[in-house]
């Protein structure tokens, strides 16, 4: 086990306080990791008694109570009975433990994630109420959840809410609890529940106008993979009212793995899809296998395979969906962002399932991403390639810009010239390259944008750009 300062100094801690009794004089608890982990891959909690006082508090002799290289551990927090509280995923999913002194308990064991892999500071997926109970949002199935759990014994009754994407802030107070939250027919507002008789009350959120016969409600699937496993995804049909496709036709679909690539989709109203639903196009989200929400195992299971599996994945979807009818098998399109942006191409440079990629602001070299990403998440592809610079020729044999002259269908490049994370001369090499190769390619370049495009004018040129991009390859496959 490393010494408790270690982690602390390397990467990072959290820290919450307990005014403890006069005789300790307080207690300090923290996590920390160590590279190349980040807090989702292990970490481990520690507790110390606050000694002295005044400008003579000191720490004392550092405890360790839970966590590991295989165990991710974070959000701990003091209850008001003293204990104290946390989320690990030591049985496979991340749920509530409790520590009284050295014993640690689970509060409630469950298949569902209680937790976000904590890509930000202040995650609070739990919140105390004044009797001791817990109020907590959990993901089961793809689902947000409500609920209020018992800590002395380990019931969980769910809250009644409308929606199926709630952000991790909950907070709470004596008898409500505050938190953000979506639906497939909504957008995020910022919302409070009563918990005494569940009255709900939305205090802010944008209404975008839709009919809500125009909202493309999507299809949760569970779709088997060639090696056993399974990837899970959303389908959203086209929807609108004046918009109907060729009797007998399938629709095109638009297949777009997420940013992340530890990360996931929320259930939520993304006026992205419904503007393609809206045009008579379906339109699939893949959560590959990587992506969190559904338990250790599924997070893990992309560790030495970003740029494999997750193609892999990618085509299992399209394939379930050509089988069953849902999709024309000739027109499946594939797009995504940033890491989603180089699954999208890693598919046309190792697939022939795609009729044509969009990359937004998406990684191309490998080598160079793990150069220029800010320092928190600098050994993340250390799990997802290999140790660096031993695993040097993997990096280079799955960047997207090392393999253009295998790409051969249609690619649209967006980017941001200020962006400092997947630098812009990333989409320029691999524009090049693929002009090279005479590959037909649009390239959209924003002067103003950094990693996402912020200013509505241009999104709306980026996503027009898009649906034109698409347009003219259909009308030419026809």
């Amino acid at each position: 086990m490393a010494p408790h300062h270690r982690g602390l100094s390397r990467r990072g801690a959290i820290s919450t306080p307990f005014p403890g009794s006069a005789a300790t004089g307080g207690q300090l608890a923290w996590i920390s990791w160590d590279d190349p982990n980040l807090p989702w891959d292990g970490g481990d909690l520690w507790i110390a008694n606050l000694l002295g006082s005044g400008s003579d508090t000191h720490l004392g002799p550092a405890r360790h109570l839970a966590g590991g290289p295989a165990e991710s551990v974070i959000q701990p927090e003091w209850g008001p009975d003293g204990a104290l509280y946390f989320l690990s995923d030591r049985s496979g999913w991340w749920n509530l433990y409790r520590a009284r002194g050295q014993r640690v308990e689970p509060l409630l064991p469950m298949l569902a994630e209680f937790a976000d892999a904590p890509w930000e500071l202040d995650y609070s997926t739990y919140a105390f109420l004044p009797d001791g109970r817990l109020a907590c949002r959990y993901r089961h199935h793809g689902l947000d959840h409500l609920g209020i759990v018992d800590p002395a014994t380990g019931h969980l009754q769910p809250l009644p809410v409308p929606f199926t994407s709630i952000k991790p802030y909950l907070r709470a107070t004596r008898d409500r609890l505050a938190f953000i939250a979506a639906s497939p027919t909504t957008t995020p507002a910022v919302a409070t529940l009563s918990l005494s008789d569940h009255r709900l009350e939305v205090l802010a959120g944008d209404d975008p106008g839709l009919h809500v016969n125009d909202v493309s409600v999507p299809r949760l699937l569970r779709v088997p993979a060639p090696d056993g496993g399974t990837v899970h995804a959303a389908y959203y049909p086209p929807t609108h009212h004046a918009v109907t496709g060729q009797p007998g036709q399938c629709p095109p679909v638009i297949l777009q793995p997420h940013p992340g690539p530890t990360s996931h989709t929320p259930l939520r109203l993304e006026l992205r899809t419904q503007f393609f639903t809206s045009r008579g196009f379906a339109v699939v989200s893949v959560d590959h296998r990587g992506s969190t929400g559904y338990g250790r195992a599924y997070r893990t299971r992309l560790d030495g395979q970003w740029g494999v599996l997750d193609v892999q994945d990618c085509v299992a979807v399209a394939d379930f969906l050509a089988e069953r009818g849902s999709i024309d098998a000739s027109r499946i399109l594939i797009s995504g962002a940033s890491a989603g942006g180089f699954t999208a191409l890693r598919a046309l440079a190792t697939t022939d399932r795609f009729a044509s990629g969009v990359s937004w602001y998406g990684i191309t070299d490998l080598a160079a991403f793990r150069a220029h990403v800010p320092r928190f998440q600098r050994h993340h592809t250390d799990h997802l390639v290999g140790p660096w610079p031993d695993a040097a020729p993997h990096y280079r044999a799955r960047s997207p810009v090392h393999n253009a002259a295998r790409i051969i269908r249609p690619v649209l490049i967006i980017h941001g010239l200020d962006d400092d994370i997947v630098t812009p001369d990333q989409a320029e090499a691999i524009a090049q390259e693929l002009r090279r190769h005479d590959v037909p390619i649009t390239q959209l370049a924003f002067p103003d944008e950094g990693h996402g495009l912020r200013h509505p004018d241009n999104i709306h040129q980026a996503i027009e750009a898009e649906l034109a991009f698409y347009r003219t390859l259909l009308a030419g496959n026809q």
